[in-house]
């Protein structure tokens, strides 16, 4: 705990003092403040929040370690405000994969007891 207390310091003390958050509003909406004395502020949040905002084309997937194994994101822009395409990779679509060699040459009442070990969800695995 102290180690750790102690890499977030240094890490909070490298951190450059100011705003985290850029300021441009076509990625960013405006704060709540400017947009009490400032129409183009008021608009800007309004069209991002209507409208969105233009990623540029391409696609891209990240995965992070969930408790269960590895969840993804794949996403696909063609530079519209709309993903063209998003598919979500749950840990349990794997495990499922998996329940073929795990349960050949077992009993069915045997394939009840894997799929409660290794805690399948089927709405995970569905999306």
């Amino acid at each position: 705990m102290r180690q750790s207390l102690s890499i977030i310091l240094q890490c909070l003390n490298k951190m450059p003092a100011g705003e985290v958050k850029v300021d441009d509003h076509k990625i960013v909406p405006p704060k709540r403040a400017e947009m009490k004395d400032s129409m183009e502020s008021l608009i800007h949040h309004f069209k991002f929040f209507t409208e969105g905002f233009q990623v540029p084309p391409g696609a891209t997937y990240v995965p992070i370690e969930a408790p269960k194994g590895e969840f993804g994101v794949y996403l696909v822009a063609d530079g519209t405000s709309k993903p063209y395409r998003c598919y979500i990779r749950a840990p349990g679509f794997a495990h499922l994969a998996a329940m073929h060699d795990i349960c050949y040459m077992s009993l069915i009442a045997d394939v009840v007891a894997v799929i409660g070990t290794l805690d399948i969800v089927f709405g995970e695995v569905d999306r």
